[in-house]
């Protein structure tokens, strides 16, 4: 089979190797800034090369332009969107070509958090009071029912990219005029205080195989808005929580017509009312190395299986998930204000993995038990915030 990856993030190097491990001749589209990164280049048959990354008509029609010239002398049989900002790129891509996977009524419900939030509601899952921002009669009705604060999002932005909190009509307003004739690609929800938890999960034949709760410590809004340091860590295996999200995850993936593929699941507990809530969800491998964290965590590289379930649903053929573990796992990961940060002060047995990059310090930290990771992701988050940390201004990505 011959499976058409696209990846404008710098990212899915262990899917490249497990689909060129299976057999496959694997292509890689990426954009042509990347060409450089540290790819699995043994693992690519071929590059191909776009200069803009935005899902725009146009550029959506330059791909595939590009896509309809390669495929007259190389059949295509699987296209994989590798990154958020790249599954309307494929969607559009099997439409076009009568490929078979997700197309672009089911992609909208893992990219766009307007089409997600009414989905949500409408199978009956509990969401945040939302609104879309069209009419202005309904912005005003929605302001007097729901009570403030409230979060304005962009509609196809991944993790806390260019979301805006506001806590009067006035301050609301404010920032609909700034929004201006781009206002229709965003929405209002309420926001609410509470514990963030992600479910990061495998899911083949309508059926969810993997899937492993974590909560936020320091949720991506905070981090992206106070210029915090970035936590989560595992929850206590089969607890409450832990059973209640493993329904929840498993109810908004019947819900939203997911067949194969790893998905990444926001949900919040409302301080208020207890109660369990949709926030947002992607069928892809979840960012911030929480890839790393599942990995150590349960023996799972959700790359790797994702990859080998691909190929199996393309061929027809027998797929097993690999065991799983149950080990608690944390991960840290701060800006910091040294190029090349020493982390050989972080020298406990229970570190399993750290980063390797630029001006940014990570840990990844696993044990037996829950109570000792999260005593030493306190310990080191202090050091971290005393002896490392930077900050940066919010993102401001415009929305295509």
């Amino acid at each position: 089979m011959t499976f058409f990856c696209i990846a404008t993030f710098f990212k899915g190097n262990d899917f490249l190797r497990a689909c060129k491990a299976a057999g496959n001749t694997v292509y890689l589209l990426t954009k042509k800034s990347l060409e450089h990164e540290d790819w699995s280049r043994e693992a690519i048959d071929e590059f191909f090369f776009i200069e803009k990354d935005t899902n725009t008509p146009e550029n959506l029609q330059t791909i595939l332009e590009g896509m309809a010239y390669l495929m007259r002398s190389r059949k295509i049989d699987r296209i994989v969107a590798l990154d958020d900002f790249d599954v309307e790129k494929g969607a559009h891509l099997r439409e076009h070509f009568r490929i078979p996977g997700m197309g672009q009524t089911t992609a909208r419900f893992f990219r766009d958090k307007l089409a997600m939030r009414v989905r949500a509601a409408y199978a009956g899952l509990q969401v945040p009071a939302f609104s879309p921002l069209f009419n202005d009669r309904e912005i005003h009705e929605y302001t007097q029912r729901v009570s403030p604060p409230w979060v304005v999002k962009p509609r196809t932005e991944a993790s806390a990219i260019g979301i805006k909190k506001v806590y009067s009509t006035e301050e609301l307003w404010h920032v609909l005029n700034h929004l201006g004739d781009n206002r229709h690609n965003f929405l209002i929800e309420q926001f609410k205080p509470g514990n963030v938890y992600h479910a990061d999960a495998l899911t083949m034949d309508g059926k969810v195989l993997f899937c492993r709760n974590s909560q936020y410590l320091n949720t991506p809004l905070e981090v992206a808005h106070g210029g915090g340091i970035f936590r989560s860590m595992t929850l206590e295996f089969g607890s409450k929580t832990d059973k209640a999200l493993q329904k929840f995850n498993a109810e908004v993936m019947k819900a939203f017509g997911m067949r194969s593929s790893a998905s990444h699941t926001e949900f919040i507990q409302c301080h208020e009312d207890g109660k369990f809530y949709f926030l947002e969800t992607s069928c892809r491998v979840g960012g911030a190395n929480l890839a790393e964290m599942v990995a150590i965590s349960s023996g799972i590289n959700l790359w790797a299986e994702w990859a080998r379930m691909e190929d199996a649903v393309a061929k027809n053929i027998p797929y097993t998930l690999p065991k799983v573990y149950n080990n608690h796992a944390g991960i840290i990961v701060s800006l910091s204000r040294f190029q090349h940060p020493e982390d050989g002060v972080f020298n406990d047995p229970e570190v399993f993995w750290r980063m390797r990059k630029d001006h940014h310090i990570g840990l990844i930290l696993c044990a037996e038990r829950r109570e000792r990771v999260a005593e030493l992701l306190e310990q080191y988050t202090e050091r971290v915030r005393r002896d490392f940390h930077a900050s940066a201004p919010p993102k401001e990505r415009a929305t295509s």
